[in-house]
């Protein structure tokens, strides 16, 4: 008997530009654009395999689904597994790590130009451009990156990658230390006062945990200079969104660059859609999905069953 798979929400991660034959090539696949809550239990009943972006697994699901032995997030959050169920009832949960290194370094960098060199602005005013009688406009102020501070929270594989970008623009980089932590020859680490003061740049990449929520806060803030910028591709609970949009109003930092936010997808009065500051760029979690990382990111799935039929086990984690 065939493999049975089920895909709850394919229009998360695809728009008709990914090639899905590996994944076909492991059993029988039942796509779905996506899937509400009332629809998981019926649509996941008989399978053996489930992948999900988005959609939320716990408990009630799990054991309605009698054949599930695996579920496969294609992401590498875990957060919309009930991970603590799945090793109750012996069902394995695997993720995707690394596919979106490159992309999310990139999107750091076009979100930081666009705030230091205000491309975004002019581009959207040519008719401004006839006013000026030798054509070059002056309205935004230009600033280089060359020579600035890039800090960054987070140094493992996307910051480290960030770093890069920044080195070949000129950049000293720097990394926030935890307690006890020493530099190494690889980057500067910076006690958290320093590294506030100091930064030009401050980019987050670390994972949430209770002990960095709101690390972003009305007191970091003040920290940093008037002139910094903030950029997070990482989590929404990172930043006190209200402490930030505050910031940003009153000039105490230059300007922020956002991919996530608190709540995803938002409400309509969510205070960071409806803030509309020129001095913020907001982006709908955008930075992980160039085509290449989403066909990595399949490709990362395909690699995890196959090494399971092989009686081996990458990226378990549950």
């Amino acid at each position: 008997m065939s493999t049975k798979i089920v895909f709850l929400d394919r229009d998360t991660s695809d728009i008709g530009d990914i090639d899905f034959s590996g994944i076909e090539a492991l059993g029988e696949v039942e796509y779905y654009p996506t899937t509400s809550t009332e629809e998981v239990i019926p649509r996941i009943k008989d399978a053996r395999i489930v992948i999900s972006n988005k959609v939320y697994i716990g408990a009630d699901a799990m054991d309605a689904a009698k054949n599930l032995e695996i579920i496969q997030v294609a992401a590498t959050g875990t957060n919309n597994v009930d991970i603590e169920a799945a090793k109750q009832r012996g069902i394995k949960v695997f993720n995707v790590s690394g596919y979106s290194t490159p992309g999310v370094a990139q999107h750091v960098f076009a979100m930081l130009l666009n705030l230091v060199t205000h491309v975004n602005r002019y581009a959207a005013a040519p008719e401004k451009w006839a006013e000026s009688p030798m054509f070059t406009r002056l309205d935004y102020p230009i600033s280089e990156l060359a020579g600035k501070t890039l800090g960054i929270v987070g140094y493992g594989d996307i910051g480290k990658s960030v770093a890069k970008i920044g080195e070949a623009f000129g950049m000293k980089i720097v990394a926030l230390g935890r307690e006890g932590q020493s530099s190494s020859s690889e980057v500067e680490r910076l006690p958290k006062d320093q590294f506030l003061a100091e930064c030009d740049v401050i980019t987050l990449h670390a994972p949430l945990t209770p002990d960095n929520e709101y690390f972003i806060n009305e007191t970091t803030l003040k920290q940093m200079k008037k002139s910094a910028f903030l950029i997070n591709t990482g989590r929404g609970g990172l930043v006190n969104e209200s402490d930030l949009i505050a910031a940003l109003s009153s000039g105490e930092i230059a300007g922020a660059g956002v991919d996530v936010i608190s709540q995803e997808p938002p409400a309509a009065d969510h205070i960071m859609i409806n803030a509309k500051l020129p001095n913020l760029l907001i982006t709908p979690h955008t930075a992980w999905s160039s085509v290449e990382s989403r066909q990595r990111l399949f490709d990362g799935i395909v690699k995890n069953m196959k090494a399971l039929e092989n009686g081996e086990e990458i990226n378990r984690v549950g």
